[in-house]
């Protein structure tokens, strides 16, 4: 049977109402973090052209001193960082490069150089293994670098104010499982937001030329901006 005006204006009616609750809804549960997200995100991207200095991070140095017996390898060493430290996160996980030993420790990765021979004014000289891990949260960077056999460990830090602060949680540097997964709702929202703004464009304004016609511009513009960067 087929639907008289009244009826398609009504169900046409009520479908404008789900989807404007829909789209008012989830703005409200992303706005807090949407502005967060949408002006780190700024930053971000024109901090080098504007030079923007909001966001620093303040460095200091520290030898720490390491017990005997000392440490016999990176996964050891690592552990014994974190102890002193009170680290309770997981070492960064590096890409190997040649000539590093890459070993496990706690699910992440290390890097390790072990002994080797370097030339040095024609002679062949022992160097001793050296073990580097680095830590990183959301408001400090740790990175902990140690020769075999020595008394001494070197230990760099660096302490970010709020806006490094809240650049690395946009990126999610250190960011614990519950930080990821309340961004993996912003973005879920943002997608969903994106297609109920689309249906109550056409079904306010029933004009799917000029929905097309922009819809149109920015994939273009997205695509002709990718490229001129290749």
């Amino acid at each position: 049977m087929q639907k008289t005006p009244a009826q398609q204006n009504a169900q046409r009616g009520r479908t404008l109402r789900l989807l404007r609750k829909i789209h008012g809804w989830l703005g409200l549960w992303g706005a807090v973090l949407g502005l967060l997200f949408g002006l780190t995100g700024f930053l971000l991207n024109h901090r080098a052209v504007m030079k923007i200095p909001a966001a620093q991070m303040e460095e200091s140095e520290i030898q720490l001193s390491v017990p005997q017996p000392y440490p016999q390898d990176a996964k050891a060493f690592t552990a014994f960082v974190q102890q002193v430290l009170d680290i309770q996160h997981t070492p960064l996980e590096r890409k190997p490069r040649k000539g590093d030993k890459e070993k496990g420790a706690q699910g992440a990765v290390m890097k390790e150089k072990r002994e080797h021979d370097a030339r040095f004014m024609g002679r062949e000289m022992p160097q001793p293994a050296k073990w580097e891990v680095e830590f990183r949260m959301p408001q400090v960077r740790i990175r902990a670098e140690y020769i075999a056999g020595n008394q001494f460990a070197t230990i760099h830090r660096e302490d970010a104010n709020v806006w490094a602060y809240l650049m690395n949680m946009h990126k999610g540097v250190g960011a614990n499982v519950a930080w990821v997964l309340l961004a993996d709702t912003i973005a879920g929202a943002m997608i969903v937001l994106s297609i109920t703004g689309v249906l109550l464009w056409t079904k306010m304004r029933q004009s799917r030329l000029v929905m097309t016609g922009l819809i149109g511009a920015s994939i273009v513009l997205t695509i002709w901006a990718a490229l001129g960067m290749l």
